[in-house]
């Protein structure tokens, strides 16, 4: 065989044992670890989605906000948020929701007015007025909360409920007369920007800073939380409530809520409500 045959046949050979190797390893006959893919459950799909939810609200709080307010176990937060969210439903629905943003930046129009009755009945608690009137899931919790302060001694007096627009108009103005605009801006709310005007809100007793120090006041601080109010202005806090100290003034929003805002917001009313709208509005609830 000449010299020029086999290196033809060798080159041959290399080429179709080349080609072989090759195909093989397309067909797969070459090992390759298996790609494994795990499923969550709706549980850790919606963990993590809360997850993502809680920080995108958190970090859209204020600085002061950010500071205090320090949660931790955020499973037990979960779920304590969804009972409270729960109960608001519980309340009347054809109205604005119990937890209804309303301060400097929140507000409602002029045309805007609750569903409300009349206070009548000074069995558990007296008014000052007979012009006063209460969302009626509000009144009734009022009344709840009157009994039980009589059965200690005490008897509630309702001194200012329910405004309209025009009303809270005339009085913003009427202090603005008196003290001015800077110092009216910190003691009464301007038109569509209190929580009067929404039937939720009750001032006690005095309406002045002695209320703190009556018995009254000093049972209302013990035990209104027990039965859904909470403080809405409270010491040290204005520039987040954008209002001086109230001791008189309460909002009603439930036992669960006066719960979670203690457990998780410092106690601060504002806090809850700032967070709980932040917290629907990322879903557009």
């Amino acid at each position: 065989m000449t010299k020029s045959k086999i290196i033809f046949i060798a080159v041959l050979m290399a080429v179709s044992f080349s080609g072989c190797s090759k195909k093989a390893y397309a067909q797969g006959s070459v090992s390759e670890a298996p790609v494994q893919i795990i499923e969550k459950s709706p549980e850790e799909i919606a963990w993590e989605n809360n997850c993502l939810r809680f920080d995108k609200v958190f970090a859209s709080m204020s600085f002061r906000f950010r500071e205090e307010v320090q949660i931790v176990d955020k499973k037990a937060f979960f779920a304590d948020l969804e009972k409270v969210l729960l109960d608001e439903k519980t309340y009347t629905q054809d109205d604005l929701p119990l937890f209804y943003l309303i301060d400097k930046k929140h507000n409602v129009g002029k045309d805007y007015e609750p569903k409300v009755v009349k206070l009548t009945d000074k069995t558990n608690y007296n008014f000052s007025r007979n012009d006063l009137s209460l969302r009626p899931d509000v009144e009734e919790s009022l009344s709840v909360m009157g009994r039980a302060a009589k059965n200690d001694g005490i008897t509630l007096l309702v001194s200012s409920t329910y405004r309209s627009y025009a009303y809270q108009d005339r009085l913003f103005q009427h202090w603005v007369d008196v003290d001015g605009l800077e110092e009216a801006e910190r003691e009464s709310a301007r038109p569509g920007t209190s929580q009067h005007q929404l039937g939720v809100a009750v001032d006690f007793g005095s309406i002045d800073d002695s209320f703190a120090e009556t018995k009254m006041g000093r049972w209302m601080y013990q035990n209104a939380a027990d039965y859904g109010w909470s403080l809405s202005f409270p010491k040290n806090y204005e520039d987040i409530t954008g209002y001086r100290w109230e001791s008189w003034h309460f909002r009603y929003i439930g036992v669960p809520a006066c719960r979670l805002q203690k457990k998780y917001f410092c106690d601060v009313q504002q806090y809850m409500l700032e967070f709980i709208d932040a917290w629907k509005n990322s879903q557009g609830e």
